[in-house]
């Protein structure tokens, strides 16, 4: 066992060559944690069979807490690993780099990648003309609530896709696209999104304190606002948004005067447009940068 390795992450030397269908996740910063906690809360993956390579130490400890196995580069894998599905949770400028080392797998695995920008031609030039599926989930997936974007290439099978779908889901809800381009659609939508909500809760509680409620209360009522809020508009799939909004608008009352605001020449509307715009098209252009 190579002496990086933390002693916490491989209990037995044998554990890589004993697990029955191992999952491999490449990466483990922010979204591949969040991956993997949400896969692990839900038994979509037992400890045991699931390992992590992430270079750095902090991060793979984080992991190894987890209960998974973890080691720091792809070469302290045993020679004998035959994993059935190689999820991909690395930055896209460093794909090109690290994902060519993982085509000696390509006889028995399918490879899932979550590198924004990326498209499948380009994994397949790196891996190999194999199995190859684009997602695009967000860290919401870590609690069950996330909502993950995928489009296969030709070389998917269905069985393939029901496995990937399988284990996805155990973050949340799953949609595939039948057209590549769609997916720096949902990058912009759901993957950078979360980002928006929360940037709006910041506001929504600097705007709650100036008025006098002080830095907790306003902090605490602008979560719980937006979490009750969303939680109305799932409880009922029904209910188009705008009607909800209709239903808590009051005419001549305060939140109406709030709205007059916010609708006024489609400001909200605009600005979230241009927002959503930057977000897709810095996606499509990562590709080129790869």
């Amino acid at each position: 066992m190579p002496a990086d390795i933390h002693p916490v992450c491989f209990s037995a030397p044998e554990r890589f060559e004993t697990m029955g269908q191992p999952l491999l996740l490449v990466g483990c910063g922010n979204m591949g944690f969040s991956l993997l906690q949400g896969w692990l809360a839900a038994g979509a993956a037992a400890p045991e069979d699931v390992y992590v390579v992430e270079p750095s130490e902090m991060l793979r400890d984080r992991a190894c807490q987890l209960g998974v196995a973890a080691c720091s580069t792809v070469d302290e894998l045993a020679p004998g690993l035959q994993p059935r599905l190689i999820v991909l949770a690395v930055k896209p400028q460093s794909i090109a780099e690290i994902a060519p080392a993982y085509a000696r797998f390509a006889g028995t695995a399918a490879y899932v990648s979550i590198a924004a920008g990326v498209i499948t031609t380009s994994l397949e030039k790196m891996l190999g003309d194999i199995a190859i599926l684009r997602a695009m989930p967000n860290t919401p997936t870590s609690l069950g609530k996330g909502s993950t974007v995928v489009f296969a290439n030709s070389r998917t099978d269905g069985g393939t896709r029901e496995r990937v779908v399988a284990l996805l889901r155990a973050g949340g809800s799953v949609h595939f696209v039948d057209r590549e381009e769609l997916i720096d659609a949902a990058t912009a939508i759901s993957g950078s999104g979360p980002a928006y909500v929360f940037l709006f809760i910041e506001c929504l509680a600097r705007r709650a304190a100036t008025l006098g409620l002080g830095e907790k209360l306003a902090l605490d009522l602008a979560r719980e606002t937006v979490a009750g809020a969303a939680a109305l508009a799932m409880s009922d799939s029904s209910q188009h948004p705008a009607h909800l909004r209709e239903k808590v608008t009051s005419p001549n009352g305060t939140t109406a005067a709030a709205l007059e605001i916010l609708l006024a020449d489609d400001a909200l509307d605009h600005l979230l447009g241009h927002a959503v715009d930057a977000a897709r098209r810095r996606s499509a252009s990562l590709s080129g940068e790869v």
